[in-house]
């Protein structure tokens, strides 16, 4: 058996209630690792094309990697795949907290969920085995009191992943929540649970022992890897501050979505940038399982309107779309919304994203107080912005058109709207300005799940002169084709994101720990691999070129403000870069695999 796999996957189908312990296929592992790319393959292997992602014959996987909860620095994470009831796409979500390593510790490396139940179920899995339980009594309840009431049940050291409300009603970009404060975020996962009638996954480690191939050398991969986080010069800022320490200097280079991402710029931004959350609302530090990093800020507001007891977050993305994007400047009001957000099982990217839609079809009298059921839904106006939360999450009144997502919403309400509805493949844009990071532009263009930051994260690089000059394409096609690469090699492993590692650190760590013998050109042939899987599975779905675009708005509409007034995405710059990108990648022009490229990965 590899090193480091359970070498066991729990398949439960709702449906029929049966539960059986698969082994894990060496063959498969070795060429998509685990996490998204296991996942990846599992699901390409088990949808025809076509199925309706809220349908039973969807699957919905929770997988680990090899590297989870391992002594390797960072190693919580674990990936959630299913198709996407937003995008009707490809759909992998990674996930930190303590969930993952629990469930690779239950003696599981992934769990495969079936079908559907006749009535709200959620799955207790433990000592090396899964039980189907009625949760009647938690169906209706927030996220945060359905973990409370099953840790008192089960155990305090029992790990959940949960759905809320919004989960329950399918609003299409209802999230998973885990270990509480963390989520399976965007696309839709938690409507997946939804739609099975899965109400929660409850987890408890049953002291499965992890099996190094070389204990020895993995100890010093791990350790060296724990050096290299020490000493980087970032770490301690991200610690200090998490992710929202990324809101002024995203200000400062005009890539700040604000009002429906008319302007890159924030008049408030000092009022909502990660200082200000240290200094008001941040009372203490938290972290996911073996990490030093630490970049939880855990918040709370003691009195006033938005008193709230505690929250782990919010985020740099969610202070972005629930913030300035919907114009609001109060880190307060912000850190409440986010926990309207968790509580309910919403994602706070495409609830902002949506609600800043809403805001501005309501400010060009396409929507009107009678539709809002008499909500002033004016940019700026935090109250608001609370009560479409509750009202998408409950999907009443005109939450349930805003449950659908911007795209739906957008030719439902036509008029124009379309134009300003902020996505691409159907999933809302994130938390920079393409306008003014054009590397951003082909990153979202592309990424395998719709507009996504994680997959090929370019800001750091442009705005900081690494990628130069700034406002140009150069360069730009190989910088997210590769980072795509590494990312899906990352996000397999699984390993976070935030850690500063060279890809030899992961070659070492992965090599030693499971005793493979990957060179680094294997690693990123891996990685490819896993890319060109998901583009395959997209294919299948009916995308093409035409999809790998960018909102109107972003190729017509230059910014009006800052230090990127006058920028725009042409469509020629995206087609030049999109031609370089199909090259690069042995697509054809039309974005679709080649038979050549497929063989040499080995996918057919």
């Amino acid at each position: 058996m590899l090193g480091a796999y359970t070498g066991k996957i729990l398949r439960v189908n709702l449906t029929t209630r049966k539960i059986n312990m698969e082994r894990l296929d060496e063959e498969k592992a070795r060429k998509f690792i685990g996490g998204k790319g296991l996942g990846a393959k599992i699901l390409y292997d088990s949808l025809k094309p076509g199925v309706n992602p809220l349908s039973p014959e969807n699957i919905l996987i929770f997988a680990s990697g090899p590297l989870t909860a391992t002594l390797a620095p960072t190693s919580a994470r674990w990936a959630v795949v299913t198709k996407s009831p937003l995008t009707n796409i490809f759909l992998d979500c990674q996930v930190g907290g303590y969930f993952g390593a629990a469930m690779k510790l239950a003696g599981f490396d992934c769990i495969i969920v079936e079908g559907k139940a006749d009535k709200p179920v959620y799955l207790w899995v433990h000592d090396k085995n899964c039980e189907i339980l009625d949760a009647d009594f938690l169906w209706g309840k927030g996220c945060f009191e359905t973990e409370e009431i099953l840790k008192k049940r089960l155990g305090l050291n029992v790990r959940v992943a949960s759905i809320g409300p919004a989960g329950e009603n399918l609003v299409r970009y209802a999230c998973i929540s885990v270990d509480k404060y963390r989520q399976a975020g965007r696309g839709g996962a938690g409507a997946v649970m939804g739609s099975k009638n899965l109400k929660a996954v409850a987890v408890q480690s049953s002291g499965h022992k992890i099996r190094y191939a070389d204990p020895e050398g993995f100890r010093k991969a791990a350790n060296e890897a724990l050096r290299v986080i020490k000493e980087n010069s970032f770490i301690p800022l991200r610690r200090k501050y998490g992710t929202p320490i990324w809101v002024s200097p995203v200000n400062k280079a005009a890539l700040l979505p604000t009002k429906n991402f008319r302007t890159g710029v924030f008049e408030k931004a000092d009022e909502i940038s990660g200082e200000t959350m240290r200094k008001k609302i941040v009372f203490k530090d938290g972290t996911c399982y073996n990490c030093i990093i630490q970049c939880w800020k855990y918040t709370h507001v003691k009195s006033g309107k938005y008193k709230f007891d505690e929250l782990a977050g919010p985020e740099y993305e969610s202070i972005a779309l629930l913030g300035s994007n919907c114009g609001v400047g109060s880190i307060e009001a912000v850190a409440y919304a986010n926990m309207l957000c968790d509580n309910l099982g919403l994602d706070t990217i495409s609830t902002g994203n949506t609600i800043a839609f809403a805001m501005e079809c309501f400010e060009k009298g396409l929507l009107t107080l009678k539709d809002t059921d008499g909500i002033n839904l004016k940019f700026g106006n935090a109250e608001a912005e609370f009560e479409m939360i509750k009202k998408i999450a409950n999907r009443e009144g005109i939450g349930n058109l805003l449950g659908e997502g911007v795209r739906r919403a957008s030719k439902k309400i036509g008029k124009g709207s379309e134009k300003f509805a902020m996505h691409v493949k159907g999933l809302e844009i994130p938390g920079y300005d393409p306008r003014g990071a054009f590397g951003m532009a082909l990153a979202y263009a592309t990424s395998d799940r719709g507009a996504c930051h994680q997959r090929a994260w370019t800001v750091r690089a442009e705005i900081s002169g690494e990628l130069a000059p700034r406002f140009s394409t150069k360069g730009r096609a190989k910088f997210v084709k590769e980072t795509q690469d590494e990312r899906a090699m990352c996000f397999s492993l699984v390993l976070c994101d935030f850690a500063p590692l060279k890809i030899e650190h992961f070659v070492k760590l992965l090599n030693t720990a499971t005793g493979f013998n990957f060179t680094v050109e294997d690693y990123l042939k891996t990685g490819e691999r896993i890319w060109n899987l998901t583009r395959l599975f997209n294919v299948r779905e009916g995308i093409t070129r035409e999809d790998d675009t960018l909102p109107p708005r972003f190729m017509e509409e230059p910014l009006p403000e800052g230090v990127t007034k006058g920028q725009v995405v042409t469509k020629e710059m995206l087609n030049q870069m999109l031609d370089e990108y199909y090259t690069l990648r042995g697509w054809d022009e039309n974005g679709i695999p080649t038979k050549e490229k497929l063989k040499e990965l080995e996918l057919i």
